[in-house]
């Protein structure tokens, strides 16, 4: 029987928070006009985080009074994949640093090949 790991919500948020700050200032500085959540479910199966908004390297002297982009960190998939509380806060690490890459511009394509 599988076990699932069950992380409560604060403490998962806190993983969250963790993660962002492992983050090199250099980038944090940098990062504008974004906010990360956690969710419990995606809006569809197999995501484990999602970047919705415009990237930095998309916008240009028009972006000016729009909504924050979002990041949004799925709490339930990312449990129920993982065997231990390490491998929570890895993955929750990993999924963190992947959509930030997104804000940045990065594509999943060039984050596979650096690894990520």
């Amino acid at each position: 029987m599988e076990t699932v790991i069950e992380v409560p919500r604060e403490k998962f948020e806190e993983l969250v928070a963790e993660a962002l700050d492992t983050i090199p200032s250099e980038l944090t500085r940098l990062m504008d006009n974004v906010v990360v959540v956690v969710v419990d479910d995606p809006p569809e199966p197999n995501l484990l985080g999602l970047y919705t908004g415009i990237p930095l390297t998309e916008r240009g002297d028009w972006y000016a009074g729009v909504l924050p982009d979002r990041i949004e960190i799925y709490r339930n998939p990312i449990c129920q994949m993982c065997d231990t509380e390490d491998d929570v806060v890895e993955e929750v690490q990993i999924t963190v640093v992947h959509e930030i890459a997104h804000h940045f511009g990065i594509d999943d394509d060039r984050l596979h090949e650096l690894g990520w």
